[in-house]
C-alpha cells in the first residue's frame, strides 16, 4: 500500500488511525495535539487520563471519538537537542510503534502529522526524511495506506541542497521552454493589441499601430490566388516505399505490446518480483493486479510515471513505455521537467520526487 503526501487539517481526515503528537502526559496541549483534543471531544482527555502518560518514542490508543476515525494513537517525539541525543531514533521509534498500534487494531488508513516538526524544533526537512523512510520501511511488510499530512511546502520540502542538480535542471529547462514558447496570435489577443502603460491611471491601452504594422500583426487570411495550385508531393521511389512500409509494419507489429505487456516484461529484465515492483512505484496492491489483467489497462500518466522510477529506467525507456500508454514527456509542462529532471540526475526514488512534485504543487506519483 501506498505513502501519499497531503495537504489537509489532519482532524478531518476520515481514516481508521489518526495519529496525535502528543506531549508525555498526553493531556493535550498546543498545535496538532490541543487541535485534535478539541475536535474529538472532551471523551477523549477523559480515556487519556487513565493511560498514565507516554514516553518518548512509544505510542498509546484510544478511541476517536468525535473524529473521522476509529482511534487516536497518540505518540511522543523527541524534543530537538542538536541531534547528537538520539533523536532520529526515538522520532523512528514514534512511526514504527504507531503503525505496529494501528496494523494490530485492523487499520487499514493512517493519518501522520509531521512529529516533532513544532514546538519541538526538529528541522523540518529531517523530520519528513525520517517520516518517509521509516514508513516506507514497514510499509514492505504490511498493506496499509498512510497519509503523511501536511500544511506549508518548500518553505522546508526544499530546504538544503538535497534536490540542488535536479532543482538547477528544472529551473533552466523551465525558462528554456517559456522562452520558446511560441505566441499564439489568433488567441491571444493580448500579444496581438500591442498596449502601452499609462501612468496616471495604473493601467494598459491600447495603442494604434501605423497601417503597415498593424498588416504585420494580423492573421492572414487570404485566399490562394486562383491560378496557383499547392505543390504536387513528389512520388517516392518503389524501393523507398517499400522501406516506408516496413518501418510501418514494424511500428504495427510494436504496438501489439501494451502498457500492461511492456511493464511485465520490464519487471522480469530487471529482476524484480511483482510485490516489489509495485511496492517501489507506491502503487496499491489492487491497482496493480488490475494492470496485470488486463492487457489493454490505460494507466493514468503518474501511475505509468511511478513505474518507470520503480524499474529505474533512462530518459529514453521511460519515453518508450509512457507511449504505450499515450503519454510522453516534454518541456511544455513543469511536471514532465521535474520528472525528467530525476531521471537525468538518477533520483527514481518515487517518494523523492513527489517530495519535488509536492513542493512545485504537482500532481503526485503512485497511487
Amino acid at each position: 500500500m501506498p505513502l501519499l503526501l497531503v495537504r489537509n487539517d489532519i482532524t478531518r481526515m476520515t481514516v481508521d488511525a489518526v495519529v496525535n503528537a502528543a506531549n508525555p502526559s498526553l493531556l493535550g496541549g498546543g498545535g496538532v495535539d490541543g487541535a485534535i483534543h478539541r475536535a474529538a471531544g472532551p471523551e477523549l482527555l477523559a480515556e487519556c487520563r487513565t493511560l498514565g502518560g507516554c514516553k518518548t518514542g512509544e505510542a498509546k490508543i484510544t478511541g476517536a471519538y468525535r473524529l473521522r476515525a476509529k482511534y487516536v494513537i497518540h505518540t511522543v517525539g523527541p524534543i530537538w537537542r542538536g541531534g547528537d541525543h538520539g533523536e532520529e531514533h526515538l522520532l523512528r521509534s514514534c512511526y514504527r510503534r504507531s503503525l505496529e498500534l494501528a496494523s494490530s487494531h485492523g487499520c487499514e488508513t493512517v493519518a501522520f502529522p509531521l512529529i516533532s516538526s513544532g514546538v519541538y524544533g526538529y528541522p523540518k526537512a529531517e523530520a519528513f526524511r525520517v517520516a518517509t523512510e521509516a514508513v516506507s520501511a514497514f510499509l514492505q511488510d504490511h498493506d496499509l495506506t498512510v497519509y503523511l499530512v501536511l500544511f506549508d511546502r518548500a518553505a522546508f520540502l526544499l530546504g538544503g541542497d538535497r534536490f540542488g542538480d535536479v532543482q538547477s535542471f528544472i529551473d533552466d529547462a523551465y525558462a528554456e521552454a517559456e522562452e520558446k514558447r511560441p505566441r499564439n496570435l489568433k488567441s491571444n489577443r493580448w500579444a496581438r493589441e500591442p498596449r502601452e502603460f499609462m501612468a496616471d491611471t495604473g493601467t494598459f491601452q491600447a495603442v494604434k499601430l501605423p497601417a503597415e504594422e498593424e498588416a504585420c500583426l494580423a492573421p492572414s487570411a487570404a485566399p490562394m490566388p486562383a491560378h496557383q495550385t499547392a505543390p504536387k508531393k513528389p512520388k517516392l521511389p518503389a524501393q523507398k516505399q517499400q522501406a516506408a512500409a516496413q518501418d510501418l509494419d514494424d511500428l504495427l507489429r510494436q504496438l501489439d505490446e501494451g502498457f500492461s505487456k511492456t511493464l511485465l516484461r520490464l519487471i522480469d529484465e530487471k529482476g524484480l518480483t511483482d510485490v516489489e515492483c509495485y511496492k517501489k512505484a507506491n502503487i496499491d496492491r489492487k491497482l496493480f493486479s488490475k494492470i496485470r489483467s488486463d492487457p489493454h489497462y490505460k494507466p493514468s500518466k503518474t501511475t505509468a510515471v511511478a513505474f518507470a522510477l520503480a524499474l529505474e529506467l533512462t530518459l529514453p525507456e521511460t519515453q518508450s513505455l509512457l507511449a504505450r500508454a499515450g503519454y510522453t514527456l516534454s518541456h511544455s509542462f513543469l511536471f514532465d521537467i521535474i520528472v525528467e529532471g530525476c531521471i537525468q540526475k538518477g533520483v527514481f526514488s518515487v517518494l523523492s520526487v513527489n517530495e519535488l512534485l509536492f513542493a512545485y504543487d504537482q500532481p503526485l506519483l503512485g497511487s
